[in-house]
């Protein structure tokens, strides 16, 4: 099998295999690699280790050295440049009155390039732009538009949950969420509170969605009738964490009262009917 070791370019970013060759790598080991975007710094987040071939996409590029402390100054120099060129940008930006907003941006390793990162709701010509910015910075410019969620990634912030975005603080990868996994989870399905601050779907949809599928399948539907230990009752509710039963039984005198179940004490028996939650223009505007 290959050897592997799995190197990050940005904080939560990402990770891309590379051949260590013969030597050995820690995580949190600097090291200087080739990408299609040239020589690059990065992070090790996967210490050395062997992989099997068939999760390997593409053929490994191989690790250039480990590196120095001239390349970590180097790589901490790119980074304190930033923020002037951030506000050279935006004044660029404010001049030839483009409708975009600036997000962020990022100097190659070898100072070749810098990469600006922007949103927008139309398609903007930055030509002019990008010859001004040229002139100023005397190195290639990239502008490279975003979407909202990749902004959400770029800026961070704190999600309804009160913690660091998912996306920004602990997530590689965007994950693929749909309405189905909050209808699912029992969840509300007003936008304000299952959207992140990017406006879509919260990533954290999908964490426990394999949990509540499997047991969606096991809960009786709302409203279906179902053979309890004091006699048949109507489905109210559903609790998947707990997998209790929440139904309205009839007694003897005519009233109705709400009781609750365990899953292994009923047995669905009939289905009276399902009420399927409408998706509304307003939830199809936080879908992908």
């Amino acid at each position: 099998m290959p050897k592997i070791v799995g190197v990050r370019f940005k904080n939560n970013g990402k990770i891309y295999y590379f051949s260590p060759n013969e030597t050995e790598f820690e995580v949190g080991d600097g090291v200087i690699v080739e990408t299609v975007r040239g020589v690059e710094y990065g992070t090790v987040a996967i210490a050395s280790r062997e992989m099997d071939e068939s999760q390997l996409i593409s053929p490994l590029k191989p690790v250039v050295r480990k590196a120095t402390e001239k390349d970590v100054q180097t790589a901490q120099a790119n980074v304190d440049k930033k923020a002037d060129a951030i506000k050279v940008a935006k004044e660029k930006i404010e001049k030839h009155k483009l409708n975009m907003k600036l997000i962020d941006c990022e100097f190659t390793f070898d100072n070749s390039k810098v990469i600006f990162y922007f949103t927008s709701e139309t398609r903007v010509d930055f030509r002019e732009l990008v010859k001004d910015l040229a002139s100023h910075f005397r190195i290639r410019i990239e502008l490279r538009q975003v979407g909202i969620r990749d902004e959400a990634k770029l800026l961070g912030g704190l999600g309804p949950c009160g913690r660091a975005c998912c996306c920004s603080s602990c997530q590689g990868d965007f994950a693929r969420v749909s309405i189905k996994m909050a209808k699912t989870q029992g969840l509300s399905l007003n936008p304000g509170k299952i959207s992140g601050l990017c406006g879509r779907l919260m990533c954290c949809l999908q964490y426990e969605n394999e949990h509540y599928s499997e047991t969606y399948k096991l809960m009786p539907k709302i409203n279906s009738e179902i053979k309890t230990p004091d006699g048949k009752a109507v489905v109210q509710s559903n609790d998947m964490l707990k997998k209790i039963v929440t139904a309205k039984i009839t007694l003897q005198d005519g009233s109705t009262e709400l009781r609750q179940y365990k899953l292994d004490e009923i047995k669905a028996k009939q289905t009276l009917t399902v009420d399927d939650t409408e998706v509304t223009d307003e939830i199809k505007d936080i879908l992908d």
